[in-house]
């Protein structure tokens, strides 16, 4: 292997020189064995063990699975047209239920080469990745992988083949229409003829682009021809994957310094004019730090490794900075980039790159590291949110200590588990996306931390709302003298699609949001009541409508907190509150401060909403998620009453020759167990994954039944 450390050092210098890329793709697509050939063609990895050794899954479970759980950072130098480049490429998982480590990988590059198989064309977990890469606003260029089993065992007629190509490159061009943002709906199209789209096999170490094949002089008869003759690897040499890839990375996606300045503004809300804001847009090196914690690595020597993408300033060993969620300063001990598994120290390294710090204790993913207090970056938000729960203790009474920083520990690792740690119950939450998700999660407690734990069935998190809108309600303070005047309602479906999408960010607003005003006016709102927003959580809209209060300014920040505190546990039964509008109307404030402090305003606000959310039909609403089956034709008949069986609806059947694509919306409650229910009733061949999830009405006649079993589980009494 060439130690290319020096020329690493030299280029990250200077952002034109750099590309910040990520590997998308549905699961199985084949990424990570392409990682491997574009590693090992830049001279990081021995050829012959491209693609078995899978260097970028460290933890055993993933090669025992065969599948990339982590996503890992890693730095290579190519060389294209007489000039070196570095290029900082992320791998990331496909599976459904490790999908927040896509959304944070996307916070971190400002490229994503997405990867389409020839055979399966494009996927539900496909369109997942491309619609958070366009969320980020990183840039896509197509890969169309294992074109290989096209000749070989579906045996196309290049006439065929061809054909096959142009359905997944309009299916991926109607998608960036539909989900970039307006100013990339044309631009980021891909099209064979300037090169943003490729063809090629990872798994044979060979890949085509129109610009590389006139290059190169070779033709699609040429390869058809390999395979047929048995000499595909020929191919490997002569059109090695790694250059057809990483040239066309080059070509079509920005460098840091041209991607952060359209970047910046959607994911940043600070003020750009700012000299931090200016920095950021510039990504100078000479400006404050500005950093983004992506993910968190627990390493056995070094202890916790922080990665990122550093947006703006120089980070030097030993400097001071400040986690601006944290709200405290931190001596970093080591700035590093990846080079694999291998972390290689370096004194300073400027704006623009991808880098692993150690000394940050106590950080999560998403936090906002810089060298003075500055607006934090907007929350990296999943497309999807956890509804799978389950409760997890230790065997041992005497490891409850290490259980507790195991799970810590493993909430840094995997920020899409939320953990819950109820010190008064005892009780240890686990919140996944999935049953996967949390059995992964529990296994890995098991084997690589040492620890024996036992968990529960698996519980499903449900939502509070209300379906009118409530009369007045007045909430008293406990001595009688604050008097808050609050309604509650639902708040509409496109007001919520925005918040969901992210195009209305969750967040207290402290001065005139801009993208909250021009998005509320667009959906038909007044200036006027536009600005009166305050809060978006969690789904949830907090306005105050109220006028000429005095002390206000002083009790609006402990408003917030308790408008967060019904949201996060409701009235019904203590469950997070979805879709919910609360207004302010008026408010009567005692004069001297002291009167009106927390004790004060706490118990006034939560009372209000919830006596409101009761005289406003409260409902449940329950997790329900479009799965996508692929399954053999036969088997239909099965699958319906599979579905039938679990409340699930039958959405649309697809037959294509023997092979059947069925997708149904089935309810998070009824699909615990479902991967075992499905394989007897498909006879093993079934499979399924995630497409949607979303929330809806629980059935009238579960309602209550529901409500108290949640309320006994939680050891409520038995009334709301």
């Amino acid at each position: 292997m060439a130690d290319n450390s020096e020329k690493i050092k030299e280029l990250m210098r200077d952002p034109i020189n750099i590309r910040n890329i990520a590997i998308a793709a549905h699961i199985d697509h084949g990424k990570t064995t392409f990682s491997d050939n574009l590693l090992s063609g830049a001279g990081m990895l021995s050829e012959e063990l491209a693609g078995k050794q899978c260097v970028l899954d460290f933890h055993a479970d993933e090669a025992e699975r065969g599948i990339t759980i982590d996503s890992a950072s890693v730095s290579m130098v190519h060389h294209i047209e007489g000039k070196d480049y570095l290029i900082n490429l992320i791998d990331t998982p496909g599976h459904v239920d490790f999908g927040g480590d896509v959304t944070r990988a996307m916070r971190a590059v400002d490229g994503a080469v997405v990867l389409c198989c020839a055979v399966e064309g494009i996927m539900p977990q496909t369109e997942t990745v491309l619609k958070q890469a366009l969320r980020e606003r990183v840039k896509p260029v197509l890969f169309i992988n294992k074109v290989d089993r096209l000749i070989k065992e579906v045996k196309l007629t290049p006439e065929a083949m061809q054909k096959r190509f142009i359905d997944i490159i309009s299916g991926v061009n109607r998608f960036i229409e539909a989900f970039a943002p307006d100013e990339f709906k044309q631009k980021w199209q891909v099209n064979i003829q300037d090169g943003s789209v490729a063809f090629g096999s990872g798994f044979h170490n060979w890949g085509i682009s129109l610009p590389y094949m006139k290059k190169k002089n070779i033709t699609f008869k040429d390869i058809i021809d390999a395979y047929q003759g048995g000499d595909y690897k020929a191919l490997a040499k002569k059109a090695p994957i790694h250059e057809v890839v990483l040239d066309m990375s080059i070509k079509h996606h920005p460098n840091p310094k041209d991607a952060q300045r359209y970047r910046i503004p959607k994911i940043w809300h600070g003020d750009l004019e700012s000299k931090t804001g200016q920095s950021l847009v510039n990504c100078d090196p000479k400006g404050p730090v500005a950093f983004v914690v992506t993910k968190i690595v627990v390493d056995k020597h070094a202890g916790e490794i922080t990665a990122g993408r550093l947006f703006s300033g120089t980070m030097k060993t030993g400097q001071e900075v400040y986690l601006n969620l944290a709200k405290k300063m931190v001596r970093l001990q080591q700035v590093s980039v990846y080079k694999g598994a291998q972390r290689m120290t370096i004194d300073e390294i400027p704006a623009g790159n991808i880098i692993g710090l150690v000394g940050l204790k106590d950080t999560y993913a998403g936090e906002t590291v810089s060298s003075e207090a500055m607006e934090p970056f907007e929350a990296i938000k999943h497309i999807f949110e956890p509804v799978i729960t389950k409760s997890i203790e230790a065997k041992r009474a005497s490891d409850l200590t290490k259980l507790i920083e195991v799970l810590k520990e493993v909430s840094k690792e995997d920020p899409s588990i939320k953990i819950e740690i109820n010190e008064e119950t005892g009780e240890n939450l686990m919140h996944g996306m999935g049953e996967l998700h949390l059995e992964i999660i529990e296994n890995r407690i098991k084997s690589e931390k040492g620890l024996d734990v036992q968990t529960s069935p698996p519980i499903v998190v449900y939502r509070e709302t209300v379906l009118r809108k409530s009369p007045e309600v007045e909430g008293k303070s406990p001595n009688k003298h604050n008097k808050f005047y609050m309604t509650v309602e639902q708040l509409s479906d496109d007001v919520f699609q925005l918040i969901k999408a992210g195009e209305i960010p969750e967040t207290r607003i402290k001065k005139k949001e801009e993208s909250v005003i021009s998005n509320l006016v667009k959906l038909g709102w007044d200036t006027k009541s536009a600005k009166d927003v305050k809060q978006i959580y969690k789904g949830n809209m907090l306005i105050d409508n109220t006028r000429g209060i005095v002390h206000i300014g002083e009790v609006i920040e402990m408003i917030m907190d308790g408008f967060e505190q019904v949201i996060d546990a409701g009235p019904l039964a203590r469950e997070p509150c979805t879709k919910l509008k609360v207004i302010i109307n008026d408010m009567k404030l005692h004069e001297d401060a002291i009167h009106r402090g927390p004790a004060q305003v706490y118990p006034a606000i939560r009372e209000a909403i919830k006596e409101a959310m009761m005289a406003a039909g409260p409902s449940m609403f329950e997790p329900v998620q479009v799965i996508q089956i692929e399954s053999m034709a036969e088997y239909l008949g099965n699958l319906s009453a599979l579905i039938q069986n679990k409340r699930g609806q039958l959405m649309t059947v697809d037959q294509e020759g023997e092979h059947l694509t069925v997708k149904a919306k089935l309810p998070v409650a009824e699909m615990i167990g479902l991967a075992s229910d499905l394989r007897s009733a498909t006879s093993g061949r079934g499979s399924y994954f995630i497409v949607d999830q979303q929330f809806e009405k629980l059935p009238e006649n579960l309602q209550h039944k529901i409500i108290q079993q949640i309320r006994s589980r939680k050891g409520l009494s038995e009334n709301a």
